[in-house]
């Protein structure tokens, strides 16, 4: 069976937001599909070990920001690669508040939902949400899954609902890459990696460039 069909399937990029307790908290995902049009429901697939996850249950809500392909790319990795339970991830992002929850206006626009009902598989929790709010924040394209992994070169966290493990590169195509070892991203810039400045960051997950790591591919 060749899973890499999967990658044909289409998906956008959101930021999943909802609260603990008065907090603001979020993540990223990639699985969120309109089911309903009357009235307008979506279904959310979030991982079990995503932290997101208990805090939708408690509120019983939870609004998704649709990131545009001019949204700084660093809002996936401060949502998507590490966890609202040890860091908050809003700290240092701009947002608004709708119907009290946090959204993010460097997007396509916002919606926030109430939760209706819920399904467990073995990893995910498939969260049915009914429209509350909604609205547009200008007229930037949306990005999708695909645009990430091609232009972008972002890679998808482990705990993704659509994560497919890398394919190795034969050995008579391998070659040397600098890798960021929090979220995957490969630097392929000009300049050598070894020449960039010690305050060079990874434009994905904003991390140091101490965390990169030499690797052959």
């Amino acid at each position: 069976m060749n899973t890499n069909v999967l990658r044909n399937l289409s998906y956008g990029v959101y930021v999943i937001s909802t609260l603990d307790g008065d907090r603001a908290t979020g993540c990223v995902a990639n699985s969120v599909m309109q089911i309903t049009s009357s009235p307008v429901t979506v279904a959310l697939s979030m991982n079990h070990d995503n932290f997101t996850n208990g805090c939708i249950r408690k509120t019983g809500r939870f609004a998704v920001s649709i990131l545009s392909v001019d949204s700084d790319p660093s809002l996936i990795g401060t949502f998507g690669f590490q966890s609202g339970k040890d860091v908050d991830k809003f700290a240092s992002v701009p947002y608004e508040r709708k119907e009290g929850l946090p959204v993010i206006p460097d997007s396509c626009g916002y919606m926030v939902f109430k939760v209706v009902g819920e399904t467990e598989t073995s990893s995910h929790t498939i969260f049915l949400g009914e429209l509350i709010d909604g609205d547009v924040f200008g007229s930037a394209e949306a990005m999708t899954y695909a645009y990430y992994h091609k232009v972008v070169k972002g890679k998808s966290p482990k705990n993704a609902p659509t994560y497919i493990p890398e394919e190795e590169t034969p050995a008579a195509e391998t070659r040397t890459v600098w890798k960021c070892t929090v979220c995957g991203y490969e630097y392929d810039g000009e300049i050598p990696f070894e020449e960039l400045p010690e305050d060079y960051k990874c434009p994905i997950c904003g991390q140091p460039k101490s965390v990169f790591s030499k690797t052959e591919k």
